[in-house]
């Protein structure tokens, strides 16, 4: 009896360790497929984060270059913007000393006027130059990305919203906006309208 217990415990034994020996195998097995996909997740991280960053740093690229367009177009906006100024005063002041009653018996009248539309013929083309361009409005619809309305006009002929009088001009900076026109739009006469419809 004693015998045959000892075999059974030596038969237990063998197959402990057989048995033992299977797990070890497969916990290796496992480890080594386990360190397997690990090293495959992390190249794919490390593919998926160089992705990443080679798209952000062409993204901040594009806008960088974005930046330096617009510097270079625009850095001297708010300079043209204050140059509207001299042309707008040069303007008046010739239309000042025209409508001027003791400036016109001045004989030296038509020279000086002259030698200032010079002047505002010269900065003109320089703004020209510059892409700086006049804003066209006689006769034009209104469209608030370009006019501000000043005040309405009242004119029977003309179709309602459509830009009679300019009291000053507008300018553009290439597609920019530098400044509206200030405009007088025309307007129905509703009063004349209501008396055609009471007849």
């Amino acid at each position: 009896m004693i015998e045959d217990n000892k075999k059974k415990q030596n038969l237990q034994q063998e197959d402990g360790e057989e048995i033992g020996e299977k797990i070890d195998a497969f916990n290796d097995d496992v480890k080594e497929k386990v360190k397997e996909k690990t090293a495959d997740e992390k190249i794919k991280d490390t593919e998926e984060k160089l992705l990443r960053s080679l798209a952000e740093i062409e993204n901040q690229r594009r806008r960088f270059e974005k930046e330096v367009k617009d510097a270079f177009e625009f850095g001297s906006f708010n300079f043209a913007k204050e140059s509207l100024a001299i042309l707008d005063n040069l303007q008046r002041a010739k239309l000042a000393i025209k409508n001027d009653e003791n400036l016109k018996i001045n004989k030296d009248l038509d020279k000086f006027l002259e030698n200032i539309t010079i002047i505002e013929k010269d900065l003109i083309s320089i703004f020209e130059k510059n892409r700086i361009i006049k804003i066209e409005t006689k006769g034009k619809k209104f469209d608030p990305n370009f006019h501000q309305a000043m005040t309405e006009i009242k004119d029977e002929k003309a179709e309602p919203g459509t830009i009679l009088q300019e009291i000053q001009a507008g300018y553009m900076l290439g597609e920019r906006l530098l400044r509206p026109a200030l405009v007088g739009v025309a307007k129905k006469d509703e009063e004349n309208e209501g008396k055609k419809e009471q007849n």
